[in-house]
């Protein structure tokens, strides 16, 4: 109960919504006060608010952020993810980012105003991401910037993978695909995924986004963008005694019943398998690569990643091979 104009007034109120997210994505739980004009306090000067996560029991709520004017605590998995929206005085919306699939859940804004107090609730649906295929940057052998759009579509094909679309790159680009290579697409554009803006790729001052340089003439050369879709065999490292050259690996993978894998392969198990590897192997393109699906120390350490060697001299023996065995 709270005293307004002389009289006690009943302001408790509970509301409820559902909202809809995809894995990765950002979203605002909206949350706003609801006081008479004149009231006095605001989330910007002085209203306090509380964001927690119900647990199914309400014993064990997560404590989400906590907020007075300027000062603002954030809590566990939440922290350095969320923060208050505060477009007006009345907000106090709760941004979330990097959304994960066990941020579904039900969330409660609570805004106390002197004796007062408001709760909302809201319910989050994270929906899970489908992962049916993985976006790739290919260059050929001979570098950077070599494929027209025909060559491109076979470089992809012989990696055991197609041009990836628009909508394609755009989901890897959510995922986090940085690249700063511009590639081929399906449609004809050519343009390339940026999460960390900065000065060789577009501008620092530009924000995150895929950067396109539109529809080219099919002539043109640049780098493409593939996309593999799950395997139906079997990616593997082929265990040796002995390190191979290039024509050898392609051997030992014929020995074991197998052929020497693609670097679409590759890229389909790591991503869809979370196959990890720390050998550099030779792939059917000649190039030397491995697959990091956990960062460690001398093995892709800030992040999982299909690292590549280059594409050395093919009588070097200093590598093992990846093969791929369809499945019977």
């Amino acid at each position: 109960m709270v005293m307004l104009n002389g009289n006690w007034a009943e302001l408790n109120a509970t509301f409820s919504v559902t909202i809809y997210a995809d894995q990765g994505d950002n979203v605002t739980i909206p949350c706003h006060s609801l006081h008479e004009e004149g009231f006095g306090m605001s989330v910007l000067n002085g209203m306090r608010v509380k964001w927690s996560k119900v647990a199914e029991d309400e014993n064990y709520n997560e404590d989400v952020l906590v907020g007075m004017g300027l000062h603002v605590k954030t809590y566990s998995t939440f922290d350095g993810r969320v923060f208050l929206q505060r477009a007006n005085e009345e907000d106090a919306s709760l941004v979330l980012t990097e959304i994960a699939k066990e941020d579904t859940g039900r969330y409660r804004c609570e805004i106390f105003i002197g004796m007062e107090e408001q709760i909302y609730e809201v319910v989050l649906e994270v929906k899970e991401s489908e992962i049916n295929g993985v976006v790739f940057p290919y260059a050929p052998p001979g570098g950077r910037y070599n494929l027209n759009f025909h060559s491109a579509e076979q470089a992809c094909v012989e990696q055991g993978a197609v041009v990836a679309s628009f909508d394609q790159l755009l989901e890897a680009w959510k995922g986090g695909l940085d690249w700063c290579n511009a590639g081929w697409l399906s449609d004809g554009t050519v343009q390339y995924p940026i999460t960390r803006p900065r000065h060789p790729c577009g501008g620092s001052n530009n924000g995150p986004g895929l950067r396109s340089y539109g529809r080219r003439d099919k002539k043109n050369r640049y780098d493409v963008f593939c996309y593999a879709t799950a395997l139906t065999g079997r990616f593997y490292w082929l265990v040796q005694p002995e390190r191979l050259s290039f024509d050898e690996a392609v051997q030992a993978c014929i020995d074991d019943g197998a052929e020497i894998a693609k670097v679409g392969q590759m890229y389909a198990a790591w991503k869809m398998e979370n196959f990890d590897r720390c050998d550099a192997g030779w792939l059917a393109d000649g190039s030397v690569r491995y697959p990091i699906s956990r960062p460690r120390k001398n093995c892709s350490p800030t992040e999982a990643a299909v690292r590549m060697s280059g594409f050395p001299d093919k009588a070097q023996k200093l590598y093992g091979v990846y093969c791929y065995k369809e499945e019977q």
